[in-house]
């Protein structure tokens, strides 16, 4: 692809860099796979949105405990809401450090999507083999102005979702994936 065309197709860094973190949380040990490129990264809005929706979560682990426990009479009820409220709050504590370390990078043949600190998860997904870029967001995400972005090829183990981008990233992402594989494909 000229550099010229490569150029219009890509998205502008700061419509996908707008709001979001700005470093990426990467291992530190000498076995890491590093990559030359520029890496994008979710919005915190996410960890907010997630957070939000863990409360929303607990109490109502809380509630149903206690129409159990005091209606019904059964106390046994508060040693699964324990241990689910536990690891709610367990994956809360995670969740901020987990947010800063996913990111996607935008290279000339293909889209690399990673997450994770302990283990880590690196994709390469090819332009010419996408076979759908879906956008979605819930009632929640949508209060926060947030999207989880789609993508899906023949194999069923490259799938990749980046959760946590604004709208406009998600959009504009979208926009650009779909114009490049179909210039990728028409050499297939």
């Amino acid at each position: 692809m000229p550099a010229a065309a490569d150029a219009q197709a890509r998205p502008a860094p700061e419509t996908l860099d707008a709001g979001t973190y700005t470093s990426l949380h990467e291992p530190r040990g000498a076995g890491r796979l590093t990559l030359d490129g520029t890496w994008h990264q979710i919005s915190p809005k996410y960890v907010a949105s997630q957070t939000l929706q863990n409360g929303i979560f607990v109490v109502g682990v809380v509630g149903v405990a206690l129409f159990v426990a005091l209606v019904l009479n059964q106390n046994w009820v508060w040693i699964p809401a324990a241990a689910m409220i536990l690891l709610t709050v367990a994956t809360q504590l995670v969740l901020p450090r987990q947010a800063r370390s996913i990111g996607y990078m935008l290279r000339d043949d293909d889209i690399v999507f990673r997450r994770g600190i302990l283990w880590q998860r690196i994709v390469a997904v090819p332009y010419g083999r996408m076979q759908l870029v879906d956008i979605t967001h819930g009632p929640m995400d949508r209060a926060f102005g947030i999207a989880k972005l789609k993508l899906v090829t023949a194999a069923a183990t490259t799938g990749v979702e980046i959760p946590g981008l604004s709208q406009q990233a998600a959009e504009t992402l979208r926009d650009t994936l779909i114009e490049v594989a179909e210039t990728r494909r028409t050499g297939l």
